[in-house]
């Protein structure tokens, strides 16, 4: 029998609203209910703000459902108001295309597609909107929403309200998305649309469609906004989005985003995220409460979501590169591990000929001979782990698996050297 989304989601605080609770809930009991969470591919890569959505299907999926990914192959050419203070730039068919099959491969990291009852499908809502008739469109689903039922949605009155407007490309928007439910729920037996709560006034649109077109009961339920304790964005840094493709986001950066994560975020973030067992994710919270300094809460869902997303020798790879710069013992380390700090840290290639001062002073570790000299009397410099007394120990110490020097200045700043044989 599949298990409870209801009591599921409930247990970690995942619903800000939903349609009746005891009806999913009886629905749910019954048999394999296929659910969806839609969408924009703006880019070719999911990015961190993606993954609740992903993650929730998991879950669902781990409950014995089956999700349904749709890629607003068609809504992304106009792009959803929700939640914006201002229209998105518009991109077109071919791009979007290409994002999709980009996205593909990140999403079966995510979601189990073998065939079956529960088996994963991604779907496009292009193929079923492009070219379709606007005036069979205006009669078939613009006749039953009312432009004071569209109105009366969050999403438009903020626009409206905030005074920035919205055009007619952006009203339309809630069409096309209560229209994919209503073509999900035909052709797929989609029955449940999953998404944020800025969602709730689409997903009403289209449970109500649903109802009139097909004469079918649907169902939706929203979790509430990620946001962090400090007001920013969740899924930003400073240097942008965190993304999900390894080649936007290294896998490094990326379990730092969740390592980086302050104590009040990461406990109210882990049930949300980790698959783990309730008992399992209230435990650890319990933990990290009891010595926040150890950041165990931080450390079992970054393991946790690198995972999930990179695979789990990703994972760990980033997990020792981490512990490398913080304080490890750098000759434990695998050589793979250096091959990825090197893609993170200053790093230069050396001969093993060169002038000791001259390498530190150019490396990125210190700016000047006299840098170098203040940093080495006052035990300021590492090589390896080991504090530096002289410069000319540079090239004396064994080097890591052959070529490896790490350079450590103060508690934070680091420097890599390959050196190469003259």
């Amino acid at each position: 029998m599949p298990g409870s989304i209801v009591a599921e989601f409930a247990s970690r605080g995942l619903i800000h609203d939903s349609t009746d609770r005891t009806e999913l809930d009886a629905r749910c009991a019954r048999e394999p209910l296929a659910a969806y969470v839609g969408f924009d591919p703006t880019a070719d890569s999911l990015h961190v703000g993606h993954l609740l959505g992903q993650v929730s299907l998991r879950r669902l999926q781990l409950l014995g459902h089956r999700p349904i990914v749709l890629a607003g192959g068609a809504t992304g050419m106009i792009g959803d108001p929700s939640g914006r203070s201002e229209e998105r730039n518009l991109l077109d068919a071919g791009a979007l295309e290409s994002n999709v099959a980009s996205i593909s491969s990140q999403l079966e990291r995510l979601l189990d597609f073998a065939p079956g009852p529960t088996g994963a499908l991604l779907v496009n809502n292009a193929h079923w909107t492009a070219g379709s008739d606007l005036i069979a469109f205006l009669r078939d689903v613009g006749k039953h929403v009312t432009v004071n039922q569209m109105l009366a949605k969050d999403s438009v009155r903020s626009r409206l309200d905030g005074g920035s407007g919205l055009s007619y490309t952006e009203f339309s928007y809630m069409l096309l998305q209560a229209n994919d439910f209503r073509h999900l729920c035909e052709h797929h037996g989609c029955e449940l649309q999953l998404g944020g709560s800025d969602q709730w006034g689409n997903i009403t649109v289209g449970i109500d469609l649903v109802r009139k077109v097909l004469g079918r009961t649907a169902h939706g339920l929203t979790w509430p906004l990620v946001t962090k304790s400090d007001g920013t964005k969740f899924g930003k840094t400073a240097s942008g989005a965190v993304w999900l493709s390894a080649e936007r986001t290294s896998v490094y950066q990326f379990h730092q985003f969740w390592m980086n994560l302050a104590d009040d975020d990461v406990e109210s973030l882990m049930p949300w995220f980790s698959l783990a067992p309730s008992a399992e994710v209230g435990a650890t919270v319990e933990a990290h409460r009891a010595d926040p300094g150890a950041r165990s809460a931080q450390r079992a869902l970054a393991r946790e979501m690198t995972a999930l997303v990179h695979g789990g020798a990703a994972a760990r790879s980033a997990e020792d590169a981490a512990a490398v710069l913080f304080g490890g013992d750098p000759y434990s380390a695998g050589s793979e591990i250096f091959e990825m700090l090197a893609a993170e840290i200053p790093t230069a290639r050396i001969s093993s000929a060169g002038d000791p001062m001259e390498i530190l002073s150019s490396c990125g570790i210190a700016t000047s001979n006299s840098e170098v000299r203040r940093l080495v009397a006052q035990r300021g410099l590492r090589v390896n782990g080991r504090v530096m007394e002289e410069p000319a120990e540079l090239l004396a110490v064994p080097r890591i698996h052959g070529r490896w020097l790490l350079l450590r200045k103060g508690k934070g700043s680091y420097a890599l050297l390959d050196v190469r044989e003259s």
